[in-house]
């Protein structure tokens, strides 16, 4: 409001005479409405009929009742009248009063004028939350701005070469106007083509003299406002219209953002979703394969998946839930419903579909283990019976044909004695074979058992040593009683020969068991196990000087019966009759156990070493373990902390996060070094470690929720920032919210039960008290922050809750009404409208969604407005 005063009597200014002129025309532009004019300022207002008038028309109001008198005090008391209508309107009037008026002085009266002018005409225009004389300024550089000769920066010279008239009305009027033709250095012809065309077609009045701006340094800034409110308000429809579209735009721009968003959420859930229904079966899948060797390349490929093709898919699943989380807190901001995504896509359906996968990724790493370890352990029975059956297959090659030969039949009595003493060292020969018989079936049933996949041919190949066993029983049973039978013809065999043969026999069985037991093969899996076989070979190694006594005492005896033979000139016959084990065989396989101790040494030795390493492996694993575990506790506590206490400005809080969440990725490293270490441990194939508690998967597990606990932590505070801002809430209201928050928050939870919010809610001058009307105001409260009755309230649902409170947001009634500016005041608009008033991507997103309007007064191609702004804020697929 301007000071008015210090205008005394006396002659016109070259500027009061400007003032004179565009003052008269000003009120005569507005008089004519009623019916009258005035020539003369100074003296048509002196009785205050026509000023009282004057005002009327401007303001819209009634005035009371003029007084009709001729005398002073009746004129006196009508211009009082209307002097205390424009106070009443806020305006301070300092050193204007009734007389001077009626009596005439010209100066006042002209600054009565303008500041009726400054309050009727140029005090309510507003542009961007701008008023008065910026926001007219304002409006005159927007619709200027296209033409490059015209700069409008202030209400004097930027006005002298007349272009900054005629643009305005060409930008609103362009058929009114030729500005093509204009020429920067004739304003005089300028300013007269705008002046005449604003008072022909515009019924604007001409305010100002082009003689007087042109010849002018500096043209009077009050009339040449004057003469532009006039414009302002000429074309303010058109400027409604614009402030109508610009609201449109912005609500619009909103819902396409939003709609942005959901489909892209919609894809990375369809993606995420496809990929875990693919790779459930496969983890699912617990066919066995037959060979280690293919069981080693499915846990290969488990790891590669482990390593390779799941770490982007948690990464995925965390971006989702982030992206989820900020799309519903921009739709609480903007004022738009809940997102719903599609059936099966919610965060608990992935969150489900996720727990599954993991389920199944657990079971199949055991399995593969399993597997590999029953594989294992068959190949090693295989072998073992391969082995078993090989030397006992040697042993009866040839046993059934001697068995079946009648050499008895022409043989001698000293042939036949020979024969039954040779028959005795057989069956005893046969009864030391028949341990190893029962341990190649055992060994065929438990391969049957474990589902060994060659247990055909294991059974084949046992059941013909078992017949071929049970055929040399009976073989033996019948030549025995054959050679009885012609015992009594047979003389006593040579008893030192007997002696050797009984002897040799079973010493012959300890080398070969002995041999067998020296190349049998061994799997162990600590070091406990490998040191009890060393302590049980070191065992035997002590008992082979008693064996080689053993050895030299049989060799003895074979010697002493060649010395007597030689001495009483007997010839022998061939080698001894009683036994094929010869001193060669006997030396031959007594070597072959020396050569074979020291390999079974190395052999022990060496897989000594290897648990040794593999106990290295584990104590190394444990060691990292043992720090990485409780360093992921150790965060996921401080993470927990940070957002509970919060210090500083949310930006602040904010670069804290992210300056921890940097902190957290540097460590990777460490679990990177643990995942290799724990690659040789699986590589190794050891399955316990009694040095730490914390195994692979759950150091994985706690790194993922680390990483995901830090993200969501970032994100509600990137949310919180995104409710200030949108919201226009101050960090101090927000410090204060928290504040207030973590008061009642006493369990540091995130969330407060309800009789917490209600003592919160009190705390911050809510009336909730525990009458009827309070328990009503509660109750509305607590549906809005906890629509899903859980019984809590979480900040983000606090902060939502008191931004709605102290802020305004865009509502479908606000939006129907700019519609209805566009269209002019109809119940429709038609889609030029929508091409005419808006940017061409807004124009046809409305165009594709509004529906045909059907009411009364419709028309060919007209579209419902209403409808389509009640959606954007309710239930809806668009």
């Amino acid at each position: 409001n301007k000071r008015i005063g210090g205008m005394g009597h006396g002659m016109f200014s070259r500027r009061e005479g400007r003032w004179h002129l565009t003052f008269t025309a000003w009120c005569n532009s507005h008089l004519r409405k009623a019916g009258t004019q005035i020539e003369n300022i100074d003296e048509d207002f002196r009785d205050g009929l026509k000023l009282m008038l004057l005002l009327e028309v401007i303001s819209g109001e009634r005035l009371p009742k003029p007084e009709r008198g001729k005398m002073r005090v009746h004129k006196i008391n009508n211009v009082n009248k209307a002097l205390d209508f424009i106070a009443s309107k806020g305006v301070k009037l300092v050193s204007i009063g009734a007389e001077e008026i009626v009596d005439g002085n010209a100066k006042m009266t002209l600054g009565m004028i303008w500041t009726i002018i400054l309050r009727f005409a140029i005090q309510d225009i507003s542009v961007e939350e701008t008023s008065a004389k910026e926001g007219l300024l304002l409006w005159c550089q927007r619709k200027t701005a296209p033409y490059k000769n015209v700069n409008v920066q202030n209400f004097h010279i930027s006005w002298k070469d007349g272009l900054a008239f005629n643009a305005l009305i060409h930008r609103h009027r362009p058929e009114l106007i030729e500005y093509d033709k204009l020429r920067k250095d004739d304003p005089v012809t300028n300013l007269n083509n705008a002046f005449e065309v604003a008072e022909k077609y515009l019924d604007i009045p001409k305010m100002l003299d082009a003689e007087d701006i042109v010849n002018t340094a500096r043209p009077d800034e009050k009339a040449i406002m004057t003469y532009v409110s006039s414009f302002y308000h000429a074309f303010s429809g058109a400027q409604k219209a614009e402030t109508a579209a610009n609201r449109i735009c912005k609500v619009l721009a909103v819902n396409q953002e939003n709609e942005h968003l959901m489909e892209d959420y919609e894809k990375l859930a369809s993606d995420l979703l496809e990929w875990i229904r693919r790779t459930i079966p496969w983890l699912e899948d617990r066919v066995p394969q037959k060979t280690i060797q293919e069981m080693q390349q499915k846990l290969e490929d488990f790891r590669d998946y482990r390593r390779v093709h799941k770490p982007p898919k948690v990464q995925e699943k965390c971006q989702l839930e982030i992206n989820f989380n900020t799309l519903q807190t921009k739709l609480r901001l903007s004022n738009r419903p809940a997102f719903m995504p599609s059936e099966g896509k919610m965060v608990s359906d992935i969150n489900n579909g996720w727990q599954h996968l993991e389920q199944a990724e657990k079971g199949y790493e055991e399995w593969l283990l399993n597997e590999i370890r029953r594989l294992e352990r068959l190949d090693h029975l295989a072998e073992k019976f391969r082995q078993k059956a090989s030397i006992h297959e040697a042993w009866t090659d040839g046993k059934e044909a001697m068995l079946k030969h009648r050499d008895y039949e022409t043989a001698t009595l000293s042939d036949i004695k020979a024969l039954i003493r040779k028959h005795e060292a057989f069956e005893s020969d046969l009864a030391a074979h028949q341990d190893r018989v029962e341990q190649i079936a055992a060994i065929a049933q438990e391969l049957n058992e474990l589902d060994y996949y060659d247990s055909h041919n294991v059974n084949t190949r046992c059941q013909k040593i078992c017949d071929q066993w049970d055929a040399l029983g009976s073989l033996t049973h019948s030549r025995r009683e054959a050679l009885e039978k012609t015992e009594k013809q047979l003389e006593a065999i040579d008893q030192l020969h007997l002696e050797y043969a009984k002897r040799a026999a079973p010493f012959n069985n300890w080398m070969e068991s002995a041999m067998e037991d020296l190349q049998d093969m061994f799997i162990v899996h600590t070091i406990e196990e490998i040191e009890g076989l060393i302590s049980a070979h070191d065992q035997f190694k002590s008992t082979l000087p008693d064996a080689d006594r053993e050895r030299e005492a049989i060799l003895a005896i074979h010697k002493e019966a060649q010395r007597i033979a030689e001495s009483n000139h007997i010839k022998l016959s061939g080698s001894n009759p009683y036994t094929t084990v010869t001193p060669q065989i006997i030396n031959s396989k007594w070597e072959k156990v020396q050569q074979l101790v020291p390999k079974r040494d190395h052999a022990l030795l060496e897989e000594q070493s290897k648990q040794q390493s593999n106990e290295h492996l584990r104590r190394q694993f444990a060691s990292q373990a043992n720090v990485v575990g409780p360093w992921i506790q150790t965060k996921m506590e401080e993470i927990g902390r940070i957002s509970i206490e919060m210090n500083g400005t949310l930006e602040d809080q904010l670069s804290h996060l992210k300056q921890y969440e940097r902190s957290i990725v540097d460590y990777k490293p460490n679990l990177d070094l643990l995942e290799q270490q724990h690659q040789l441990i699986q590589e190794a194939l050891i399955f316990d470690n009694k040095h730490t508690n914390y195994t692979m998967e759950h150091i994985r597990v706690g790194w993922e929720q680390l990483l995901t606990t830090i993200a969501r932590t970032i994100n509600e505070v990137e949310n919180q920032i995104l409710t200030r801002d949108a919201k226009g809430i101050s960090q101090e209201q927000m410090q204060e919210f928290r504040a207030s928050f973590n008061h009642f928050d006493k369990d540091h939870g995130g969330a407060l039960g309800p009789e917490e919010f209600k003592a919160c809610l009190i705390s911050l001058g809510y009336d909730v008290e525990n009458d009827r009307q309070g328990e009503a105001e509660f109750n509305r409260i607590m549906s809005l922050v906890d629509p899903n009755h859980s019984g809590l309230v979480t900040f983000q649902a606090f902060i939502d809750f008191m931004s709605r409170e102290t802020t305004d947001t865009d509502t479908a009634d606000q939006v129907i009404a700019s519609f209805k500016v566009l269209a002019g005041d109809k119940n429709f608009i038609t889609a030029e409208e929508l091409r005419r008033e808006l940017p061409p991507d807004q124009a046809e997103y409305c165009i594709a969604r509004m529906a045909p309007y059907q009411g009364p007064d419709a028309v060919p191609g007209a579209l419902d407005y209403k409808s389509f702004s009640t959606a954007l804020y309710g239930e809806s697929d668009l």
